[in-house]
């Protein structure tokens, strides 16, 4: 009977060691996260893709997000891709372009720019929004934190990210549910936005699935701005231009 007393308290401790464990982890990620990118905000960034030739196509893209989740862009170029919208609410998508009618549903695995980024890459959410931390690492130059996706819709099944002592994302690697490596997002290049927010200006993407591609973005601007809630529908989509200042 002792003995059974003992082996529970041993298991008891064990959880609540794991649940604690669970929870620094998730809420190291929520900072990561907070020095990524602010809760809302609205950017301008171009997207270059760039294939094995040397040959680009390039997109110039004014974005808003509304706290974790809520991601609405407008591309400004190329003249092909004027006026086009995105809009995503969690894990829903639409496109919406001029003259052509209601927006059209897309999916996270989808790419608007025909790139190595999908459409969950240029339509970032907060990653603590999506996944769970599974395992954390200290090391000597940071953090590596191993994601488990909470469903089953999300682009990637596992993250495996790397970030400094001062919580700034560096690396990330993105793998499928079967451990495959599907690509890996690399930040680089810290800038001041303003208003004391540092983060990295340049986001690289490639993948084992496309040797000799990569896609890249570069932030010119990122700054803290709150919107309303009816901004993030589907009617508001073709207004979107209305927004920059």
């Amino acid at each position: 009977m002792k003995i059974n007393r003992i082996l529970l308290l041993f298991m008891l401790l064990g959880s609540i060691t794991v649940l604690a464990f669970a929870e620094d982890g998730n809420e190291l990620l929520k900072r990561i996260d907070a020095k990524f990118m602010p809760e809302s905000y609205e950017s301008y960034r171009k997207l270059i893709n760039i294939e094995p030739s040397g040959r680009k196509k390039e997109f110039i893209i004014y974005t808003i997000k509304k706290q974790k989740v809520n991601v609405a862009m407008l591309f400004l170029s190329p003249a092909s891709e004027k006026g086009r919208t995105t809009l995503r609410l969690g894990e829903n998508m639409w496109l919406f372009i001029p003259n052509v009618g209601k927006p059209v549903r897309i999916t996270s695995l989808q790419s608007v720019t025909g790139g190595i980024f999908n459409n969950a890459d240029i339509m970032l959410v907060d990653y603590s929004a999506e996944y769970d931390v599974i395992n954390m690492e200290k090391t000597e130059t940071g953090y590596i934190l191993d994601l488990k996706a909470k469903t089953k819709t999300v682009a990637y099944d596992k993250l495996k990210m790397w970030a400094t002592k001062d919580e700034i994302l560096i690396k990330i690697e993105c793998y499928s549910a079967s451990g495959m490596l599907i690509k890996t997002l690399e930040m680089k290049e810290m800038k001041d936005f303003g208003n004391g927010f540092v983060t990295s200006s340049v986001m690289e993407t490639y993948s084992p699935l496309y040797k000799g591609y990569r896609s890249v973005m570069i932030y010119s601007q990122i700054k803290s701005r709150e919107f309303k809630d009816e901004i993030f529908t589907m009617n508001y989509m073709s207004k979107i231009e209305g927004l920059r200042k």
